[in-house]
């Protein structure tokens, strides 16, 4: 019999058993096997394999999205009356969830600033259970010490969570550096085509299998199909995340010349603040940069109106490059006092930098600037 090149897709909400034994003792946890979907499926399982391979964890569970993949680590882990320690640049819907609900039930959080992080031990209280990071951040691309924050969290009996969404884990491993856990959103460069949604959550055994107690009863379980999507799509993902990365590069020194831009953030730019973190953590920058353009937010509205190849696209990561205008966009729930402690000024503009020519990328650029300066 040939055995099949590619993966099969395992379209099925549940499996049949050989006999009532077999039943009880996967029921019963003795014996390794598919139940129901929404516990396991083989294209899910052969996905979490591989992240935890590339993680360097010794586990990893699937989650319907990125967003259900913090809550689910978030509701695992937090009990009424606890604290959450976290970077003061994160994505506008993790704000919403520390700000809007986790408060119902009694979870409480501070803000610390990425940018200083001797300021991080100060803020943790006898009730903070665990510490939650960006890094680079969302949109800001700031970075800090994972492994400072480690010693941090291990010196407090904390658990350290760090969302490696931007960076992949072939750019970066916070593992290595000691972080607990590890997030992705899937649906960003993991699948890298802007396919499908999907999360995942990487780290040891007895961690997972506590956020897998959790989610086997409320739900949020990734489908088959996704699964298969961007299971594939990891087979390119070295490939991709260099040429993103070497676009993003050249995009961010071809900015920082520019007569129109204020400032530019990229990590492996050599006027970014926290290089020398950049250097001793990732392989390479990534593929998100972020500018100011001059003439704030009537500036960069025009800018975004008069790009013809880059998209205006909710999401990030793809092989197509787009653009984002945070302070209208992502964190337009922000008070504009909270965007712009964290950053957002509103002419600030994200390129998640794409696959195509540079010289294309950077050209549909230098047409928008030229057709947002302010006339007269």
């Amino acid at each position: 019999m040939h055995q099949e090149f590619s993966v099969p897709l395992y379209i099925t909400s549940g499996y049949k058993f050989n006999d009532a034994e077999e039943v009880r003792a996967l029921f019963a946890g003795e014996k390794e096997g598919n139940i129901y979907s929404r516990y396991s499926n083989p294209n899910v399982t052969e996905l979490t394999n591989k992240i935890a391979s590339m993680e360097g964890t010794e586990a990893a569970w699937a989650t319907s999205s990125g967003m259900s993949a913090i809550f689910a680590t978030f509701l695992t882990f937090l009990s009424a009356g606890e604290h959450i320690l976290s970077c003061r640049s994160v994505f506008g819907a993790t704000h919403q969830l520390f700000t809007k609900f986790l408060p119902k039930w009694n979870i409480s959080h501070t803000y610390a600033e990425i940018t200083k992080p001797e300021t991080w031990e100060d803020l943790i209280q006898e009730n903070t259970k665990l510490i939650y990071v960006e890094t680079p951040s969302n949109p800001g691309i700031d970075l800090i010490d994972i492994e400072y924050l480690s010693t941090l969290a291990k010196k407090h009996n904390v658990l350290l969570v760090v969302d490696n969404c931007f960076a992949t884990p072939y750019v970066q491993q916070p593992a290595r550096f000691g972080a607990d856990l590890v997030i992705h959103s899937a649906t960003k460069f993991l699948d890298g085509q802007g396919r499908v949604l999907g999360g995942l959550i990487a780290g040891p055994k007895n961690l997972i299998d506590e956020i897998e107690a959790f989610a086997r009863q409320t739900g949020p379980a990734m489908s088959p199909f996704n699964a298969w999507i961007i299971s594939k799509s990891l087979e390119t993902l070295a490939i991709r995340m260099d040429k993103h990365a070497e676009n993003a590069l050249k995009l961010a020194n071809y900015l920082e010349q520019h007569d129109e831009v204020l400032k530019v953030k990229y990590p492996f730019l050599d006027s970014h603040p926290q290089l020398a973190i950049a250097k001793k953590q990732m392989k390479n920058g990534g593929g998100l940069v972020t500018f100011e353009i001059k003439g704030g937010l009537v500036r960069g509205r025009s800018f975004m109106n008069n790009l013809k190849m880059i998209s205006l696209v909710a999401n990030l990561g793809d092989v197509k490059t787009i653009a984002t205008h945070s302070a209208s966009s992502t964190h337009s729930k922000l008070t504009e006092e909270e965007r712009l402690e964290v950053g957002i000024t509103p002419g600030l503009i994200r390129i998640s930098v794409g696959l195509e020519h540079i010289e294309d990328i950077i050209g549909d650029i230098e047409n928008a600037f030229l057709a947002s300066v302010p006339k007269g």
